[in-house]
């Protein structure tokens, strides 16, 4: 069993390769962890002309599942909420914006394996 305080490790790790893996992968880092009355956002990003909202999931085992299952349509809908009030809180133009995933699946002492999904919830 998984202690709530090894959960946030893991989470915070998946989170850091997450931000390496995109910044790598042309994607100019904004804000992480930012909080919003909806929810908070794992990773803004930009990406060309694009605001990137990027839920970041990391699993450990595949006992439940890839990563990206955790994306239920009810969290679907918090990240929506949530980007869009980051989006007025920054004044940020609310022109092309997208939500991503990050799958993160492995653990701090093995090379994890990383799935970037683009566009994995429709937002607008």
């Amino acid at each position: 069993m998984t202690s709530g305080k090894q959960r946030l490790a893991i989470g915070r790790w998946g989170e850091d390769i997450a931000a390496r893996y995109l910044a790598r992968h042309g994607y100019e880092i904004l804000d992480r962890n930012y909080r919003t009355p909806a929810g908070e956002l794992d990773i803004v990003a930009r990406e060309g002309d694009a605001i990137v909202f990027v839920e970041v999931k990391t699993r450990r085992s595949s006992a439940f599942g890839p990563p990206q299952a955790a994306v239920t349509p009810t969290k679907a809908a918090h990240i929506i909420a949530a980007a869009q009030h980051y989006l007025l809180d920054t004044a940020r133009e609310s022109g092309d914006w997208r939500i991503d995933v990050v799958a993160v699946f492995g653990n701090p002492k093995v090379k994890p394996d990383i799935t970037l999904i683009r566009s994995a919830v429709e937002a607008n």
